[in-house]
């Protein structure tokens, strides 16, 4: 099993990224994706859920309304488009697997990409 983000930077306050999570190794429509963040000196958080078809999705009350969870089945891979960043979005963006539905419990998610830096600052 593999999980490969990228689309992470520095971008200033305002400013829109587009993270991608390339997985392998399962089947991928199974499977429910989340992404989560973690800033220094913090605990790693949910950000952003989708179940396995796509049909359902879940947004931390931080990001509703700026970031969009998104999936492609055909492509293996599930995207994070984050618009209207702020400071603390500043965080390393980890992807997360697990089948079946998704799940708000870290440990929860078995399957683990080893993170992409997003850094917003002037």
């Amino acid at each position: 099993v593999q999980l490969v983000e990228s689309g992470g930077g520095l971008v200033q306050p305002g400013g829109s990224l587009r993270l991608s999570c390339a997985a392998s190794g399962f089947t991928f429509s199974s499977y429910a994706m989340s992404w989560y963040r973690q800033a220094p000196g913090k605990e790693r958080e949910l950000v952003a859920a989708i179940t396995s078809a796509g049909g359902s999705t879940y947004y931390a009350d931080s990001v509703k309304g700026r970031f969009t969870i998104s999936r492609d089945n055909a492509k293996n891979t599930v995207y994070l488009q984050m618009n209207s960043l702020r400071p603390e979005d500043t965080a390393v963006y980890y992807c997360a697997a697990r089948s079946g539905v998704y799940s708000r419990i870290r440990s929860n998610y078995p399957y683990w990409g080893q993170g992409t830096q997003v850094t917003v600052s002037s």
